[in-house]
């Protein structure tokens, strides 16, 4: 089992995202995550699709993906050198003002920007590959237990302008 991703181009019409979300659940298989955009044409919708899977259940994925009519383009990013980030917020409450302190250096440290705070209370963002996302969230529940909620959006993945990158 490896980490896949895949960019589609589809029709930019309604109901799209659920006939290509359909397809998946009805074949059982396991999204872990999809962001859907706009692409630089406004007639057509980028979506970046996350998953784990084998390589041939990947090539049956690929091949149910580009027989749908409203698939444009399939593009396996799976092999290629890509940038790939996760949008994360974490909120952490029952603070002291030494916590909130603390939230504040450790949120340098790991770059993550400080969007909204209480007396008693930090909301976080994280925008960052989703490795760098579970490490900050496992330095947060050692330091804060039971005092954090968790909201992880989906990622995307773009080609490397050049493969070094």
């Amino acid at each position: 089992m490896k980490k896949r991703w895949i960019n589609l181009y589809v029709e930019n019409e309604p109901g799209v995202l659920a006939l290509i979300a359909g397809l998946f659940s009805g074949k059982s298989y396991n999204l872990e995550s999809l962001t859907v955009g706009p692409a630089e044409d406004e007639t057509v919708s980028r979506m970046t699709i996350g998953l784990t899977s084998d390589d041939q259940t990947f090539e049956q994925i690929k091949k149910q993906l580009a027989r749908r009519v409203e698939v444009i383009k399939v593009v396996d990013l799976t092999e290629t050198a890509m940038h790939c980030e996760e949008l994360m917020f974490l909120r952490i409450h029952d603070c002291s003002e030494d916590d909130i302190r603390e939230l504040f250096r450790m949120a340098s440290v790991f770059y993550a920007s400080v969007i909204d705070y209480s007396p008693s209370s930090v909301l976080l963002k994280s925008v960052r590959p989703e490795e760098e996302n579970s490490l900050l969230i496992s330095r947060m529940q050692k330091r804060f237990p039971n005092r954090i909620f968790c909201l992880r959006g989906g990622s995307v993945a773009i080609p490397a302008l050049n493969p070094s990158d």
